[in-house]
């Protein structure tokens, strides 16, 4: 007898071998028929696997998370299956399952038009209603590549031939359509019916651009309509606010190809950018934080030691001089430990904080760059503390303390946790590590949330918490970091005279709130849809006159305004009064100030609140105290 433990504790006893859909149909017909694979002993599996001896087993719907990883695979293959019928001469190369859906990268003749993409979604839609089964079977390595070098399909037998020989590989076979596939799959192709064709791309064959340019088609599949419908509506307002089309129509940056990846701030950006970063200057000083400031260019000797020459050159933009090769910093932890052993250092000294507004310059590739989201020239809140062992707890719960605050200034109030835990390859001592993730750990625990461990993600340097920020469309952004680092400071000679007067190389903590301030500020954005916060805003009001009789009026209130601190535009222009406030409304400020005879009488203007709302009639004074207040509250 083989017996099957399920999810509820409960056992179930078979007279021999069975199958995944076998103990889903003991189970009863609801689960039998939703079932989509199975788990056994934690391995996600297809239905049909045979399982012979005892194990643990749980039927995965599409109502699990892996079973929506297994649909959006099956999706990826259904993908390739109509490209083959209506494009015979495509071949086929890698689909695999990403974020909300799946790619697959075909090599064909001529680019795939937006008519091919609906007809290829149609086909796909025609192929899942004939509910064909998805079947497997194993070849040996061999056997494989000259099955798929028979039929044509020359990237799949490149990529089985890369595998060890001897070893033997799974397909799946769907209808007239055969794959290379590690799986598992659904059972049949009609369990695949709530999906969409997004876009295409180009992408290099194994991502090197030494290689042929391949067309990337990119899809979403979810479990039921109403999330797919959920999705795209999510897409929608996300294009809305698009930091990009907001940064052009908002007046605020823009990315020029004479300065690829490299930011050119208008007025109102920079406004944004400076409010930024002196509330991060305030952060520094209030953390204990010493602020300094590092040369861009550093020798080629100093990113030997840290490794960076070896093993990231081709991230980095260098320079000869004298017959000296220098680099631009792509980080600035380097120079920060400069500053440290600039002289003698003693335990007394530690923590040592330093804070750096520093540029980096990382030679992104071209197709990665995204507006200001992913550039190659960014300025990073960067903090370096320096600290002995026994201080790391201390210095992680006072860092997510703040971080926590600083975020809710900024709008965000949805924070995930993770703490990356050693890997295999690493430098420093068991027992350094112990205490480091005991101090990663404690600290999040002493902070009251819950977090994931990552086993196994963490440097080789040291392990690490990520702070991910949830934003108002749900999206996840990976922000802030604190990484305990036992290296860098060692490598580059860093000491400090102990309480027995030894030598001891300090833990060198690495932490970041905003990180990159160009993809915080691109956040922030898309975050607020444009409409940030008055503490933050580029303008905080717009005085506007409705006849040339109160243009005196309307520039003294203007300057009134502006020597209290607040950043204030004026618009005199002859113009009814209706047209400039529907044209500042689209600038989305916080405040229009509108000035007529009444007004000008009374010493007063009349409010209106961003999203259209009356506040009546205010003195100069009650004006100035509200925006004061929002600026206080962080509003």
């Amino acid at each position: 007898m083989i017996q099957i433990t399920l999810p509820d504790g409960s056992r179930r006893e078979f007279p021999g071998p069975m199958t995944v859909a076998d103990v889903a149909a003991s189970i009863g017909p609801g689960l039998a028929k939703a079932a989509i694979a199975g788990k056994v002993d934690g391995k996600v599996v297809d239905t049909t696997y045979t399982i012979r001896d005892n194990a643990q087993v749980a039927i995965v719907t599409p109502k699990d998370p892996e079973g929506l990883d297994v649909i959006r695979h099956s999706t990826a293959h259904l993908l390739a299956y109509a490209v083959k019928e209506l494009f015979p001469d495509a071949q086929v190369t890698i689909g695999p399952v990403i974020e909300h859906g799946f790619y697959y990268d075909f090599a064909y003749k001529r680019p795939f038009t937006p008519e091919d993409l609906a007809a290829i979604e149609k086909r796909m839609a025609e192929l899942a209603a004939k509910d064909e089964p998805v079947t497997r079977r194993v070849l040996p390595r061999d056997e494989a590549v000259r099955h798929f070098q028979s039929i044509g399909e020359a990237y799949k037998a490149e990529i089985i031939g890369s595998i060890p020989q001897g070893e033997e590989v799974s397909l799946y076979a769907e209808g007239g359509f055969e794959d290379l596939c590690r799986g598992p799959h659904v059972p049949s192709t009609g369990k695949l019916k709530h999906f969409k064709l997004m876009k295409v791309a180009g992408a290099y064959w194994r991502g090197d651009h030494r290689n042929e340019m391949l067309q990337r088609v990119y899809g979403t599949a979810w479990a039921t309509k109403e999330e797919l419908q959920q999705y795209l509506t999510m897409l929608e307002e996300a294009e809305k606010r698009d930091h990009r089309k907001l940064g052009r129509e908002l007046d605020l940056f823009h990315i020029d190809d004479v300065a690829p990846g490299v930011v050119f701030w208008h007025p109102k950006g920079w406004a944004i950018w400076q409010a930024v970063e002196q509330y991060m200057r305030q952060v520094y000083k209030d953390t204990g934080y010493q602020e300094v400031k590092g040369p861009q260019i550093l020798d080629r000797s100093l990113w030997e030691k840290t490794g960076h020459w070896q093993n990231y050159r081709e991230n980095m933009f260098t320079t000869e001089s004298e017959k000296r090769d220098y680099a631009l910093k792509p980080m600035n932890c380097p120079g920060h430990v400069l500053i440290f052993k600039s002289q003698l250092r003693s335990y007394r000294d530690l923590p040592l904080r330093y804070g750096e507004f520093g540029q980096c310059h990382r030679n992104e590739p071209s197709g990665a760059l995204h507006g200001i989201m992913r550039v190659r020239g960014f300025t990073q809140d960067d903090g370096h503390a320096f600290v002995t062992e026994d201080q790391i707890l201390d210095e992680c719960v006072a860092y997510t303390a703040k971080l926590q605050e600083v975020y809710r200034d900024f709008g965000f109030t949805d924070i995930l946790y993770k703490v990356a835990t050693r890997p295999e390859n690493r430098v420093g001592s068991d027992a350094l590590w112990d205490n480091a993730e005991h101090a990663c750990m404690e600290a999040l625990r002493r902070s009251g949330v819950e977090f994931v461990v990552s086993p196994g993600d963490g440097a080789f340097y040291g392990p690490k918490i990520e702070y991910t920020l949830r934003d108002a469309l749900g999206r996840h952004w990976q922000c802030g970091t604190m990484q305990v680092d036992f290296n860098t400071a060692e490598r580059l000679g860093a000491e400090y005279v102990t309480e027995t007067s030894g030598r001891a190389h300090p833990v060198m903590l690495h932490r970041a709130i905003v990180g990159s301030l160009e993809r915080f500020i691109g956040m922030l954005i898309e975050h607020h849809a444009g409409a940030l916060p008055a503490w933050i805003a580029p303008v905080h009001a717009v005085v506007l006159n409705i006849t040339g009789g109160q243009a005196d009026y309307a520039e003294s209130v203007a300057k009134t305004l502006r020597n209290q601190g607040l950043r204030v535009e004026l618009d005199l222009r002859n113009e009814k009064i209706t047209y400039k406030i529907r044209e500042h409304s689209l600038q989305k400020p916080p405040y229009l100030l509108v000035v007529g005879d009444k007004e000008k009488a009374a010493g007063a203007v009349a409010v209106r609140a961003r999203g259209n709302q009356d506040l009546g009639v205010m003195s100069l004074e009650d004006f100035s105290k509200r925006v004061a207040e929002d600026i206080a509250g962080k509003r």
